[in-house]
């Protein structure tokens, strides 16, 4: 049996989205949490929220999507640089977006496609590779 990251790329791909759902739904939900109850601002709580999600997506990545079966901790270095990476584009796309006047969360989304398409490549060429 193949190991996930000697699968194709497009097997990859859906690993990882699947993995970045759950990542996903940890970090919107400390947004929502931070923004509706504790008056957080959006670009806050979106990068406080982007700090969970990527430690749900690392662990959920290292061995689902790619298969790493290297030592953790230099992985997880690389994944927080390509995390922080995303989060910093992510922080960006929502403070313009709610500057433009849309919704918070719908300048999250945004940020969350973007974010999705960058940390990938990323992660699947460098953190994981080896």
């Amino acid at each position: 049996m193949s190991r996930p990251r000697d699968r194709p790329a497009a097997a990859a791909f859906g690993r990882y989205l699947g993995v970045g759902l759950a990542a996903t739904a940890a970090h919107w939900a400390l947004l929502v949490l931070l923004v509706q109850a504790a008056q957080v601002p959006a670009w806050l709580g979106s990068g406080a929220g982007a700090v969970l999600g990527a430690q749900v997506a690392f662990f959920g990545n290292r061995r689902y999507t790619f298969g790493h079966r290297g030592a953790w901790a230099p992985a997880w270095w690389r994944f927080m640089g390509t995390a922080l990476l995303g989060a910093l584009l992510g922080m960006a796309i929502v403070a313009a977006g709610v500057a433009l006047g849309l919704y918070y969360l719908l300048a999250q989304a945004l940020a969350t496609g973007a974010g999705v398409l960058l940390t990938y490549a990323v992660n699947r060429g460098w953190t994981f590779a080896g």
